[in-house]
């Protein structure tokens, strides 16, 4: 099955500069089709697993910024194969950690589809995650060993920022310190590599490759804390999610820790979603 050629809109944001754009879109196009076939398998049922939830859409927002990302470098189409690689390696590792977040959370829906543990179960969801997190290191080795080593970085900081959210909040901790860095590592982590390699694998100097690292991370946060109130405030049609499953899982993201902030204990209402 070939990959859907990219919708007008899917972009979600217009630019200013026609041919700027013209090269994103071409680049998402051949990011697309990478993306298909490095997800072939010669079992099909793993083809059909792995592909399940990355078929089912999304905004393919880290490979945006990476395409983004090497309009800084001198070298952006002499490099071309490589940005386009490592915008596959980033958006199958993304794809990877949805695929165990699903499993950790019991959701059933994801981009408007039923997850691949809904759909199947709790094993083939992990198990193909596990097979695109294989897939997105042996990619990132063909890039050499500083990429490699970014990626394990970033893979790193990805689990850490997912295990200190399940054990939560420390004894001292500050909660929405303890918030936000996690933030930083399990969503911010992977956006910041997203925008770092594009830049690096167009030649730009050290210096705007961390200036964009940076701004990825940033941009990282701002995304997650969208994510959040989505997820209390958003309905399943808006967010393609089961829509409160950080509450039901008992997270506390930024919405219920203001809430809990400004709430008083002494109104019975307050009291009781304290509680």
């Amino acid at each position: 099955m070939s990959p859907t050629p990219l919708p007008a809109e899917s972009l979600g944001f217009a630019f200013a500069d026609e041919a700027l754009e013209a090269r994103v879109r071409a680049g998402l196009e051949a990011v697309e089709q990478a993306l298909h076939d490095s997800t072939e398998s010669e079992a099909p049922f793993v083809t059909a697993a792995a592909q399940h939830v990355m078929v089912a859409g999304g905004k393919r927002f880290r490979p945006l910024l990476v395409l983004i990302g090497a309009e800084f470098g001198p070298d952006s189409a002499g490099n071309r194969d490589d940005v386009v690689k490592s915008a596959v390696v980033v958006e199958l590792t993304h794809v990877a950690t949805l695929h165990h977040d699903d499993v950790m959370d019991e959701a059933a829906l994801r981009r408007g589809s039923a997850t691949a543990n809904a759909r199947w179960d709790n094993s083939v969801a992990i198990l193909s995650g596990d097979w695109l997190f294989a897939r997105a290191s042996d990619l990132v080795a063909d890039l050499g060993p500083e990429a490699v080593r970014i990626q394990a970085r970033t893979f790193g900081r990805l689990v850490e920022g997912q295990i200190r959210e399940t054990l939560g909040v420390g004894e001292g901790q500050d909660p929405l310190k303890h918030y936000l860095s996690v933030v930083a590592d399990k969503t911010g982590s992977l956006i910041a590599t997203s925008a770092l390699f594009g830049a690096r694998f167009a030649g730009a100097s050290e210096a705007i490759q961390e200036s964009l690292r940076a701004f990825g991370e940033e941009i990282g946060v701002a995304f997650q804390l969208a994510d959040d109130i989505l997820d209390i405030a958003g309905d399943s049609g808006q967010s393609g999610k089961t829509p409160g499953t950080d509450l039901r899982e008992g997270v506390p993201t930024l919405p219920v820790l203001i809430f809990r902030a400004q709430a008083d204990p002494t109104n019975a209402d307050d009291a009781r979603l304290l509680e």
